[in-house]
């Protein structure tokens, strides 16, 4: 695949859409703020200048092979690869003909290095409890649950289904199905029943891993009951695996469910890790997209650790005595790649809380960060969005000084909002790592390196290695600074996603389909003089004002730096004459007033930002916005709810029903 800006070839559309450079949308805001690592951390990092970064970057385009048979040979191979990288665009091999277990390079080989009495996982329950396993416990906790696994008779390739809290076992689970070459399919402890029975419809498993129930904000979660109606239609389920968390009643079915410790205590904490082959089918993890349909995204076993145990060794720059908090929960991919897989395969002390940010107070994670010295918080937006609508009464608290290094993860961060996470959390000292990366890519593709980039508050900065990230226009042509364009990703890299689990087609049509043999990310973005890039909304979330194409997060951005705004979403309802016009839906801070003058004070301040083409046209105030259980905004819905119809995307995924109710009963036009 070539490196040179010519044009891509793109797939030939019909000739009733034609499309023109001028498609491209229009980047209007300006970031200008540098900020440099400090010398201190420089010194320490492990990648410590901008000219280490770029020649260990331009090793790994020029000579992938090289680079990453160097990362992967850090891990532990029962067999040794005959061939790096195996590539038949869009498929893609890596490590061919090496033999491998996740298990035992994320658990077994702490056992001889010094780290087997390490904390491994730090575990606070949301009404307070606590439990710490060394590298040593969770080894013998991980073999006996993958010898109950056995069985009950899974084999290698046979489907679990993990749908569990954020507790220890829901990790142990995972690892335990790696390490039997199980393939697991994780669902998010706060989906549906319907959620859970459509990934059991497709990917057909034969295990269901839950738990009676979990806490969320105070209140108890009836997991068991939600796995218990979505089995009545499901024929390929043969057990159920349940493990006592809050001890609710439950229906427990003769014959098919099964507690956890009864389990375990009949079987023997020995289990020795099989070796598999790279391209193993690891996990099964789906993903709504913007259809709402979801897609089973398929990864492997030797590329996938690879790419995560690389990612988190060089972006989170981790070192042996950091305590280490990823604040998604493992129902996401973020969870997978930064709580599970990288940061146990690098040994880390990983932190995993249950519960809410604000339960019981506001101030759950500035106490978790005090009592337990954290070093290294890695959280999203939307939480840190939510922090600033709280106050910052309840940061100040506590004593944040453990850390040292900060990360935004889900969606891009507005340039205040990461103005204040660095100056309230960070204390001016820590760097932030703003990753850009998706449940497809399986790991990190744009993030700062802390010791050695430069950061503007906003951008995802620079490609990680390996990662030969480019902004095409529709002609597959290469975009100038600052122009709008198509993100794409011109070579494969190890922990990319194989395929759409049982729809190979819509794989190669959703992801490859557009220029040949190339990646499309499905996001607009722009790189600035600098050659930062700028992720500016999905692709389908760019708006068409009046034959000028603006990405909807940069509008979001400028409502966001206004002193009186918590947070925004954008979208475009049909219009007219502009084509589109923007309606923003607007959560404000607390003591401001909802009322005609901050309509008129806000659309003024856009104006001034981005400009007047950018000024939403509505602006409606709302006390909270629709987003799923991993705190991303759903703005397919809002725009069914601006264009006067009924909702009838997916909302299963929603953290709040009640939300869309309350928009759509508003009469949602400003008094302007």
């Amino acid at each position: 695949m070539s490196t040179k800006k010519s044009a891509a070839k793109p797939v030939k559309r019909a000739a009733t859409q034609p499309v023109t450079a001028k498609d491209n949308f229009k980047s209007m805001l300006i970031e200008n703020r540098v900020f440099k690592p400090s010398a201190e951390f420089s010194k320490k990092a492990r990648i410590s200048s901008m000219a280490q970064y770029k020649r260990m970057h331009a090793e790994s385009i020029k000579t992938p092979d090289k680079f990453w048979a160097r990362e992967a040979s850090e891990l532990f191979w029962q067999k040794k690869w005959k061939k790096v990288l195996e590539w038949k665009a869009p498929f893609a091999k890596w490590f061919v003909g090496g033999s491998i277990n996740v298990s035992e390079n994320c658990v077994d080989r702490h056992l001889t290095n010094g780290r087997k009495n390490k904390a491994a996982i730090i575990w606070e329950g949301e009404p307070g409890d606590s439990r710490t396993l060394t590298y040593q416990q969770l080894h013998h906790e991980v073999c006996k649950f993958a010898n109950v696994l056995k069985s009950h008779g899974v084999k290698p390739k046979d489907r679990v289904l993990i749908y569990m809290p954020m507790v220890p076992e829901a990790a142990i689970a995972m690892l335990a199905c790696a390490r039997i070459g199980a393939t697991h399919s994780v669902v998010f402890g706060g989906f549906s029943s319907e959620s859970i029975k459509d990934r059991l419809h497709d990917c057909q498993a034969k295990i269901v891993v839950t738990a009676d129930g979990g806490y969320r904000r105070g209140s108890l979660v009836a997991l068991k009951k939600n796995v218990d109606e979505a089995l009545r239609d499901s024929a390929s389920v043969e057990r159920v695996i349940v493990l006592q968390r809050t001890k609710q009643e439950v229906t427990m079915q003769d014959g098919r469910d099964f507690w956890w410790h009864t389990e375990c205590s009949k079987v023997s904490a020995a289990c020795p890790a099989k070796g598999f082959d790279s391209e193993h089918p690891l996990y099964i993890l789906y993903t709504s997209g913007s259809t709402g349909k979801p897609k089973g995204i398929l990864h492997t076993a030797g590329g996938y650790l690879t790419g995560t145990y690389c990612t988190s060794k060089y972006v989170f720059d981790l070192r042996d005595d950091d305590i280490y908090w990823c604040t998604a929960d493992i129902g996401w991919v973020t969870g997978h790649s930064y709580i599970v897989y990288g940061p146990l395969a690098n040994g880390a002390t990983v932190v995993m809380y249950e519960g809410a940010p604000n339960w019981p107070e506001p101030d759950r994670f500035w106490d978790i960060i005090a009592r337990l010295r954290v070093t290294i918080l890695y959280t999203a937006p939307t939480a840190i969005r939510a922090f600033i609508k709280w106050g910052d009464e309840w940061v100040k608290k506590h004593d944040l000084s453990s850390l040292r290094l900060l990360g935004s993860v889900g969606e891009p961060i507005n340039p205040e909002a990461w103005m204040w996470y660095h100056k309230m959390i960070g204390g001016g000292r820590c760097p932030i790592v703003d990753t850009f990366w998706q449940t497809e890519t399986g790991a990190i593709m744009i993030s700062p390196l802390p010791g050695a980039t430069p950061t503007k508050p906003g951008t995802a900065t620079l490609p990680f290695f390996g990662i030969d990230a480019a902004i095409l226009d529709e002609d597959g042509k290469e975009v100038g600074p600052d122009q709008g364009g198509k993100l794409v990703v011109r070579k494969p890299w190890p922990s990319m996603l194989r395929t759409i689990f049982g729809d190979t087609e819509r794989y190669k049509s959703a992801y490859w389909g557009t220029y040949k043999g190339i990646y499309l990310a499905g996001d607009g973005a722009r790189r600035d003089k600098d050659g930062n890039f700028w992720i500016v909304g999905r692709l389908d979330d760019v708006l068409n004002v009046s034959g000028h194409r603006l990405g909807t997060a940069e509008v979001e951005s400028a409502l966001v730096s206004h002193e009186a705004v918590a947070e925004a979403a954008v979208v475009g309802r049909p219009d007219e004459i502009k084509g589109q016009a923007v309606v923003a839906f607007v959560t404000v801070k607390e003591g401001y007033k909802t009322d005609a003058e901050l309509i008129k004070a806000l659309k003024a301040h856009v104006g001034k930002v981005i400009g007047a083409i950018a000024k939403p046209d509505d602006i409606r105030f709302t006390g909270a916005l629709p987003k799923t259980r991993s705190g991303k905004i759903m703005r397919r819905l809002l725009k069914e709810v601006v264009s006067g119809g009924l909702v009838k995307g997916d909302t299963s995924t929603m953290e709040d029903l009640s939300v869309l109710a309350q928009l759509a009963a508003s009469n949602g036009k400003d008094d302007e």
